[in-house]
């Protein structure tokens, strides 16, 4: 999917990434669950969304709606 975008994707962090991001980390299975940003023109972060699971995932329509209130301030 990274390819396919014209915005920078992260993926396959490290477990130092992780602590920095503040994210929560498996043990078990090694992997980084859901941590999600979205950046303003500036490149500071205006929303982020961490999960656990699989629930409370940023999706699309709410992404959009969230970029387009922004914009018009």
């Amino acid at each position: 999917m990274a390819d396919e975008v014209s915005f920078p994707v992260g993926m396959e962090v490290s477990r130092d990434i992780a602590d920095a991001l503040g994210s929560w980390w498996e043990d078990r299975r090694q992997i980084i669950q859901p941590s999600e940003f979205i950046l303003g023109p500036d490149n500071k972060v205006i929303a982020s969304s961490y999960s656990d699971g699989p629930l409370a995932r940023m999706q699309a329509d709410d992404i959009v709606k969230l970029i387009n209130f922004y914009e018009s301030r």
